[in-house]
């Protein structure tokens, strides 16, 4: 059966994707503002969005499942002060912002910060 494939594959394997994924991620909540191409920074939005709704909820199996996902200094930054910031706010946690192309191979280039 025909079932559609969700996300890019960045040609990458599997685990190579999800650990450069999990860079990025960890990257913008400890930094707030990251340079990167568009389709990465779509990419990453999803997951750090994710991270932030499960952080409004402190408790002990959220704090278990941020650090099996993050670092423990990002999953420390998610818990206490991203999650209270974004205590009342239903999602759209992040912008994407398109500043041109890149000289040497023309990638559509982005801003992805926390708002």
């Amino acid at each position: 059966m025909y079932k559609r494939n969700k996300g890019k594959k960045f040609s990458r394997k599997t685990d190579q994707r999800g650990l450069f994924l999990k860079s990025l991620a960890e990257s913008l909540i400890l930094h707030g503002k990251i340079k990167t191409t568009l389709a990465r920074a779509k990419a990453t939005r999803s997951i750090v969005e994710k991270l932030i709704t499960r952080a409004k909820k402190s408790d002990v199996a959220t704090i278990r499942f941020l650090n099996a996902r993050v670092n423990q200094e990002a999953a420390k930054k998610l818990i206490k002060e991203l999650g209270p910031k974004y205590a009342t706010r239903n999602g759209g946690y992040s912008r994407i912002t398109k500043i041109g192309q890149r000289m040497s191979d023309s990638a559509a280039m982005a801003f992805i910060e926390l708002i």
